[in-house]
């Protein structure tokens, strides 16, 4: 049957993919700085090898003869995702992938060296080549009105840049005012989070949490990383990284929750699903919604804080001395801050919609890269009325640009409104979800969402997705809903 050899078909290409995998997650945590230029040329032959065999006419020609069979609802949804990616990513040159991959991977090592050094000038060439070849790959995906939507559509299928306007102006008029409205309220004391943290200590905490999570530490391992991520080696092979400042425990837990967010979903797909196009998250901004929930939602919550305070002071005794409310309020202090990663709940989406503001201009070629500086620090005074003093706390902070990820920082905002209204629906499925997180029950919530979406891996397209889990299209009113009446607490307003 054409379905068989298909499979196998995808189970090799996963092979390639697999090996590429492993190679960048070396670049990002063990790999000696010397070995970048030669490391990145690897990582580029053997990821153009597995798209060169993913496009191939091979390919278009048993997708064609599978449509014609008998199939299962996965065996159905298998060809309709595959034969999708395909027909997209088969307008790329092979060339161009390669050319790509290669240039993102020296451009991640600049960025690196730019960030250290605080000197965007040493990064600004190689961001200007992955533009350039991120623009040629848009313009052979193909558009209809906006460049940026060929690239919006890799990470959320079938949204566009018109309508993501629509959801963003809204929210940021909410934002804005009730950010300026917590002015009023009674400000938490989040110095108890700023004194002295050993990393060791910090190491074990995130470890404490993460098994607490039911991360699986026999199909994964946590390591260190100047930018945190989560990456899928292969089957039962989930990684994660998180980062260590010993004056911030915020960071390094927050960090490590957020990671063991993406990394609970790709363990929750199934392993029958491995390999194979529906393999994967729904979109990037449900994979999102999945960290943003714990990392926020659970993990900020006085539920949470209710329970894991022993664990908190069992490894740092100095917060006996603070009850779990004050830590609750502690970790949720709002403020208009420089860093997106370390930014809270309220000024967070803000960050996001500046990020999507500027990539959207650069991709239509309505400003240049050597402008990217100082139109950053302008959006940041708009935004949020603070202006980097250095490049690294600025246009440097975020590692996106230099992998090519245009079109990405949106899946964080919507992400976050996904979450609020799986969360909304959680409640009403979940009668005493309150009482089972306080008492440390985290495995509740995971169940449902196993069974609600980690089940389905991505055969279904995020709208899809979202409707058959909660009933109803995107509602950013859950998530405007979930910020009002969580901080109105924290702030006492």
């Amino acid at each position: 049957m054409a379905i068989e050899k298909l499979k196998e078909k995808y189970y090799l290409i996963s092979k390639y993919s697999t090996a590429a995998s492993l190679l960048e997650w070396d670049f990002e945590t063990h790999m000696p700085k010397k070995a970048a230029e030669k490391r990145a040329d690897v990582i580029g032959e053997i990821s153009g090898k597995a798209f060169e065999m993913s496009v191939s006419d091979e390919m278009g020609r048993l997708l064609e003869k599978t449509e014609k069979e008998e199939l299962s609802e996965i065996e159905k949804a298998i060809v309709r995702v595959g034969k999708k990616e395909y027909e997209k990513f088969k307008k790329i040159p092979t060339e161009l992938f390669k050319e790509l991959n290669i240039s993102s991977s020296k451009a991640q090592a600049a960025w690196e060296e730019a960030k250290t050094k605080n000197d965007f000038s040493i990064f600004q060439p190689h961001l200007e080549k992955v533009v350039e070849l991120t623009k040629k790959m848009a313009d052979y995906l193909g558009y209809e009105e906006n460049r940026y939507d060929a690239l919006l559509d890799l990470y959320e299928p079938g949204l566009k840049t018109s309508e993501l306007k629509k959801v963003i102006e809204p929210l940021r008029e909410f934002l804005v005012n009730y950010l300026n409205k917590l002015d009023n309220g009674k400000k938490p004391d989040n110095s108890i989070l700023k004194r002295y943290f050993p990393i060791e200590k910090q190491k074990e905490l995130s470890l404490k949490v993460l098994k607490l999570m039911n991360y699986d530490f026999e199909a994964g391992r946590m390591d260190v990383a100047m930018h945190p991520f989560t990456t899928t080696i292969g089957p039962n092979d989930v990684r994660i990284t998180t980062r260590y400042n010993e004056h911030d425990l915020n960071d390094s837990l927050y960090s490590t929750i957020h990671e063991g967010g993406h990394a609970l979903y790709e363990q929750g797909i199934p392993e029958e699903f491995a390999g194979l196009p529906i393999g994967d998250g729904a979109s990037m901004a449900i994979h999102e919604s999945q960290s943003r929930f714990w990392e926020n939602i659970i993990g900020r919550s006085l539920e949470f804080w209710n329970f894991f305070y022993s664990n908190l002071v069992e490894i740092f005794p100095e917060f006996k001395e603070n009850t779990p409310e004050e830590i609750f309020k502690a970790v949720n202090f709002v403020e208009r801050s420089f860093i997106r990663t370390e930014a809270d709940e309220v000024t967070y989406n803000l960050h996001i919609m500046l990020r999507f503001e500027i990539e959207e201009a650069l991709i239509n070629d309505r400003i240049k890269v050597e402008d990217l500086p100082k139109i950053w620090n302008e959006k940041m005074k708009d935004y949020l009325g603070v202006v980097p003093e250095k490049d690294s706390e600025g246009v440097l902070q975020d590692v996106h640009w230099a992998h090519g990820s245009f079109g990405y920082f949106p899946s964080y905002m919507l992400g976050n409104l996904y979450s609020a209204q799986f969360y909304n629906k959680m409640r009403e499925d979940i009668p005493n979800l309150d009482k089972q997180i306080s008492e440390g029950k985290f495995e509740t919530a995971l169940m449902w969402l196993r069974e609600k979406i980690h089940s389905k891996g991505k055969m279904y397209e995020p709208g899809e997705l979202v409707k058959m889990v909660t009933g109803e299209s995107l509602n950013p009113k859950y998530f405007m809903e979930y910020i009002e009446n969580k901080f109105n607490k924290v702030y006492e307003l």
